[in-house]
């Protein structure tokens, strides 16, 4: 059954489980994002994985110089009939979506794809002379500065040779770099983080300099993830960030140091369906689908589980709890409620049929299983309903 999505006026009306977003907040966010990239002198390109919506990619993009990073051509797609032309894809491009890139590109889409790959650019070449049409696809080459997920390493000859290949190759177009420091969330003190802002930088410039010193072209210098953008002293030498995490805000930023708690602007609502006095526990019908099974945060701070325990207050956003009670486990529809070591659970206050609120460790994993936003305002009105791309 399909929840009809229209705008109700009072929190207690709307199904659960539901994802909530103060729209203040995420006004908030939005601005000290563009005024940090202002400070650094660099183009803010958000990464909308996160929020994977039409309306928070115009409230994150609103007057700046670069346009949105998306991670699948699903959000390509939507997000260009939303209106936005300039987009970086920024997973590795493989020949068999290159059809899919060239029309949205016949649509007037200006989309930069990401490679680390040698052994991929003939076969890149060679489906965009069978697309044909003078289509001409920009490569960005990825960077690896320690994340070891993907990207060429600026050790050894990769990096020319890759440089060479695609400016040599028909229909491919060398764009510049992009490096993403994704090991930033594993650090553990913002000394740490800011040294992993650091050789994200110098990473991205050197590699620059690099194609640059060949004579080849390197326009794009691209750095991001939400932590390294909040906490880094310098970009110096790059063009443009691209943070994501930080218009929702999760625990995880929190945990980090990137948020505070009245950063978060996103929350699942939740409904009290019963107590196991016995296992001493509380039961809301929020589980592994509605909160996801990241623990991304409780790996460094304990009794996080899958989330915290909050409600709306005001224009402090979404406030703990006192008593700071968490999701200590999930099945697949079923989160159980536990209190920290030495307090007990608050049952009487907590009744079945009672509403909560939980704070997600990792919002993005916690909004992908919801269709939407259910946008409240500092009264904790529900005063519209914003849907979510979906989809790969």
């Amino acid at each position: 059954m399909t929840v009809d999505p229209k705008p109700l006026h009072q929190l207690d009306e709307l199904p659960t489980p539901s994802l909530l977003l103060r729209r203040d907040v995420l006004d908030r966010n939005c601005q000290a994002m563009k005024k940090r990239a202002d400070e650094l002198g660099v183009a803010l390109r958000p990464h909308m994985k996160t929020a994977k919506s039409g309306i928070v990619a115009r409230l994150a993009a609103t007057d700046q110089v670069g346009g949105i990073t998306v991670s699948t051509l699903a959000e390509a797609v939507y997000f260009f009939d939303e209106g936005f032309r300039d987009m970086t894809y920024a997973v590795g491009i493989t020949p068999q979506k290159l059809p899919a890139v060239a029309a949205l590109m016949a649509r007037g889409a200006q989309l930069s794809l990401l490679t680390d790959n040698l052994g991929v650019i003939d076969l890149l070449s060679a489906k965009a002379e069978e697309i044909g049409g003078d289509v001409t696809f920009t490569l960005l080459i990825e960077i690896d500065s320690g994340g070891r997920r993907g990207g060429v390493s600026l050790e050894g000859a990769d990096l020319l040779a890759l440089g060479q290949a695609i400016t040599m190759a028909p229909g491919l177009k060398l764009g510049g770099v992009l490096v993403h420091a994704g090991h930033s969330y594993g650090c553990e003190t913002i000394e740490q983080i800011q040294k992993v802002a650091e050789e994200e930088r110098a990473a991205a410039v050197m590699a620059a300099a690099c194609l640059r010193n060949e004579g080849l072209t390197c326009d794009v210098v691209s750095v991001g993830s939400t932590p390294t953008a909040v906490h880094a002293k310098s970009l110096e030498g790059v063009t443009e960030m691209r943070p994501g995490v930080y218009v929702l805000g999760d625990l995880a930023q929190v945990d980090l140091g990137s948020l505070c708690h009245d950063d978060l602007a996103v929350a699942v609502w939740a409904t009290v369906v019963g107590h196991n006095r016995q296992a001493d526990r509380i039961l809301i019908d929020a589980g592994g689908l509605a909160l996801s099974k990241d623990q991304s945060a409780a790996r460094r701070t304990e009794n996080l589980g899958y989330g915290l325990l909050c409600a709306p207050d005001g224009d402090r956003g979404f406030t703990l709890r006192e008593d700071r009670l968490y999701v200590a486990d999930v099945h697949q529809e079923h989160g159980l409620v536990a209190a920290p070591p030495g307090l007990e659970l608050p049952y009487a206050d907590l009744p079945v049929g009672a509403r909560v609120a939980v704070l997600p460790n990792h919002v993005c994993m916690t909004a992908a299983a919801h269709g939407g936003y259910h946008v409240i305002d500092a009264q904790g009105r529900v005063e519209d309903y914003w849907p979510r791309c979906t989809g790969w």
